[in-house]
């Protein structure tokens, strides 16, 4: 058992036994890279002893700060880890030399004149509900460090870690009900940087497309069923309240809230419906697709849906540096299922409206194939794909040069793309908030991208 996994354990463990010592839920809390619900929530109770809230509208650090309309209510952002390559997706150049078109055909999508890869033939469907950005860039060609330029819209820096985009939202907007505002499928993947771990992500643990999955630490351990659930909260309650009459403190009544707020989770059909794609029907299922990408879009969506800020999905590894045309036709047709059914369903709900929907990946690919097939690290020029909340629907921003190396124009750095992520979520980018000591930080150094905007 990995040591988050024994922290995730030890957490759902006492909890539900009702024998947790304040010191040891703090000491384990501390170990927690992907939070678990009831660590999540024992933070969040700590935070909110050490920074309580301003007044309304007071803002010392932003004095005159405008901040915008939200027209999205929540992300769900599909990330492409190892870096998708765009020639076999989103900017196909047909037209090219068979060292930079590749093995693919174009197909043509619902925006007259655009072109896809036939790998997404089934996107190519919906693509009037899309905004594509054809033009993104920036300058960090490692893994890491570019994974962490789109996630935090900010270049790495030795002198300090900047919280990932989902802790941001999480920490500017707070949590809508009693599902955390922030969650990874399957796994952890990010993190809240120079804010408190309270802002972190609630990572599921695992593959949803796996039989028998569950959430941990959503249900009752085995031989306790609801009456002695109930029994044992009682009890508790009432030791509780001895103690909270003797020690009159802020901490005690913040880890009381804890407490109680953990209960109510585990106890809560609706917390662990929201989790639950068994709720969906088998026609539903299938139509996602019964796999990493379906199942987990389809979470996603249920999320949303229950009151979750901001989704992010992990799907595939796509550093193709061979063998690239085997690789994408075994991975890239469960997303296109997977992504066409999202939009579609999100859509005919009438949820595509207040949801922001985003995919990203590290960065590009070279515009030339190399020698084993494969194209190999590019950050001059990639695409992300966007639809829904405050967008312009089928609208394509930037143009890609004649072999996709660089933007002819409409070129957008990372930075600005986050910034339009935060816009329009109605957080100003410019707001600074309180880093390590006494350093006010920016949340974003971009400019929204206006042209896209509805």
């Amino acid at each position: 058992m990995e040591p988050r996994d024994t922290h995730r354990f030890a957490f759902g463990e006492a909890i539900q036994a009702g024998s947790f010592g304040r010191r040891r839920l703090l000491r384990l809390g501390a170990g927690c890279f992907g939070l678990s619900l009831p660590a999540l929530l024992a933070m969040r109770s700590q935070a909110a002893l050490a920074s309580p809230p301003a007044t309304a509208g007071e803002d010392p650090l932003n004095p005159g700060l405008v901040v915008p309309p939200a027209k999205a209510k929540s992300i769900i952002h599909i990330f492409l880890p190892g870096a998708l390559s765009t020639h076999e997706s989103w900017d196909p150049k047909p037209e090219a030399e068979s060292a930079v078109r590749g093995d693919f055909a174009p197909v043509k999508t619902a925006i007259p004149g655009v072109l896809f890869s036939e790998t997404l033939a089934k996107t190519a469907a919906v693509a009037d509900r899309l905004t594509l950005l054809r033009g993104v860039w920036h300058s960090e060609s490692a893994h890491e460090r570019g994974v962490e330029t789109m996630l935090t819209g900010w270049q790495p820096s030795p002198a300090i870690t900047y919280p990932c985009m989902g802790s941001i939202v999480s920490h500017e907007l707070g949590v809508r009900n009693s599902l955390p505002p922030y969650v990874c499928i399957p796994d952890t993947f990010g993190t809240a940087g120079y804010l408190s771990d309270t802002y972190g992500p609630f990572s599921i643990g695992g593959d949803p497309a796996q039989p028998g999955f569950r959430v941990r630490n959503l249900a009752l351990p085995q031989g306790v069923d609801a009456e002695r659930f109930a029994h044992r909260q009682k009890l508790r309650a009432a030791v509780e309240s001895q103690f909270t009459a003797a020690r009159g403190e802020p901490p005690v009544a913040a880890m009381g809230q804890f407490y109680e707020d953990a209960y109510a989770m585990i106890a809560s059909p609706a917390a662990r419906d929201a989790f639950s794609l068994d709720k969906e029907t088998a026609a539903v299922r299938d139509a996602f697709g019964r796999n990493s990408a379906g199942q987990g879009f389809l979470l996603a969506r249920r999320l949303v849906a229950a009151g979750v800020r901001f989704v992010t999905v992990q799907y595939g590894s796509w550093d193709h540096h061979a063998n690239l045309k085997s690789g994408i036709t075994a991975g890239l047709p469960p997303f296109d299922q997977a992504f066409a059914a999202l939009i579609a369903d999100l859509e005919s709900s009438g949820m595509l409206a207040e949801t922001l929907v985003v995919v990203s990946s590290d960065f590009g690919r070279t515009p030339r194939l190399n020698t084993e097939g494969g194209r190999d690290h590019w950050t001059k020029c990639f695409t992300v794909a966007l639809a829904g909340a405050g967008l312009k629907p089928g609208h394509v921003h930037g143009t890609s040069d004649a072999t996709g190396a660089e933007p002819l124009d409409g070129a957008v750095h990372a930075r600005d793309y986050a910034a339009t992520l935060f816009h329009l979520l109605g957080i100003a980018p410019e707001k600074r908030i309180m880093a390590q000591g006494t350093r006010p930080i920016a949340i974003s150094d971009g400019e929204p991208i206006k042209e896209i905007l509805a």
